[in-house]
């Protein structure tokens, strides 16, 4: 075999690398946002369920608290464990969020759910799309898009004492703008890291902890996109 030859081998070989860890966090984050769909749908149909988590405040918070731990221990910890656990971990936290998330279909009704849905779906597809495909450095944009990020969360926690609807729509809105852009941050971050990818299992552990920025870019573009244009029940 010439050196040729052994060239275009390896370059194949690293692409088909590259192409399993991509296909991997976008995997991963499909079947994440399936568990979470199949679990808000079971807990909001289950009787039982609505009266344990909604009907006690104590489990409610227990699982709100549970999902920011396992997020916490994923992104702290990922170093440390391996990928089966991250990927345990994150399965955990897609039904954690599922069952807390299950209060949309007591809120909204069906064919709102799944028209928001489908319109979350298509702004996430162009906007990953974009970072695959875009030629400009998004690493600047990231930073601002983060302090927005901060801010959202800042707001969020005061209104929680101001209920304020025309603060929740500002907020809302800004989310949507915010998580869109992570999208295509965060997209544009994971294909410069598949540069490097080898099929390690480290690399296995940071397409688990990108598949979960992936799954959290989703859902709040599609709560907040609810919170905005979703029917009431």
């Amino acid at each position: 075999m010439d050196n040729s030859t052994q060239t275009i081998s390896l370059k194949q070989a690293n692409e088909d690398v590259r192409r399993k860890f991509i296909s991997g966090v976008y995997g991963w984050m499909v079947l994440a946002l399936a568990i979470s769909g199949a679990a808000a749908f079971v807990t909001a149909h289950s009787t039982f369920m609505l009266r344990l988590i909604f009907g006690n405040p104590i489990v409610f918070f227990a699982l709100i608290i549970g999902e920011f731990a396992l997020v916490f221990w994923l992104s702290a910890g990922i170093r440390k464990m391996s990928s089966t656990t991250a990927f345990t971990a994150f399965i955990a936290y897609s039904v954690f969020n599922g069952i807390t998330l299950s209060a949309i279909f007591l809120q909204y009704t069906p064919n709102a759910v799944a028209k928001v849905f489908v319109v979350s779906a298509l702004m996430f597809g162009g906007m990953s799309l974009y970072g695959v495909k875009t030629k400009s450095d998004l690493r600047s944009a990231g930073r601002y898009l983060l302090m927005g990020l901060i801010g959202i969360i800042i707001a969020s926690v005061l209104n929680l004492l101001l209920r304020s609807s025309s603060l929740d729509w500002i907020i809302s809105i800004l989310a949507v703008v915010v998580f869109t852009g992570l999208t295509a941050y965060d997209t544009q971050k994971l294909m410069n890291i598949s540069v490097y990818a080898d099929g390690s299992d480290n690399f296995k552990k940071i397409a688990v902890i990108g598949a979960l920025e992936l799954y959290l870019d989703f859902i709040n573009i599609f709560l907040s996109l609810l919170r905005l244009f979703g029917k009431r029940r």
